[in-house]
């Protein structure tokens, strides 16, 4: 019914030490895994770190950094707006 000796040596201590650490370790591990995830489920930014752009917002950079002219800004828009009554294919040149 009892044990023998209820003294524990030096690995005993050792190895209740060494697993209650083990056992911190894991809890803190999976709670900032948890986090983690948790925080990454709102966030729209893909793996390199950069938010996922609006093509709208693109061209609007496009035309800000002046890459493109008026003309070629209000061609591309009406197109991703997708207004076919005032649609006009971009041409080649």
């Amino acid at each position: 019914m009892f044990w023998y000796d209820h003294n524990l040596s030096g690995w005993g201590w050792f190895a209740m030490s060494a697993s209650m650490i083990l056992f911190w370790v894991l809890i803190i591990t999976l709670g900032v895994l948890l986090f983690r995830a948790l925080a990454r489920a709102g966030n729209t930014e893909t793996a390199t770190g950069t938010r996922e752009a609006d093509p709208e917002k693109l061209l609007a950079e496009r035309f800000a950094r002046g890459e493109i002219d008026e003309d070629e800004y209000d061609r591309r828009l009406t197109v991703l707006r997708g207004r076919a009554g005032d649609r006009t294919w971009l041409s080649k040149g």
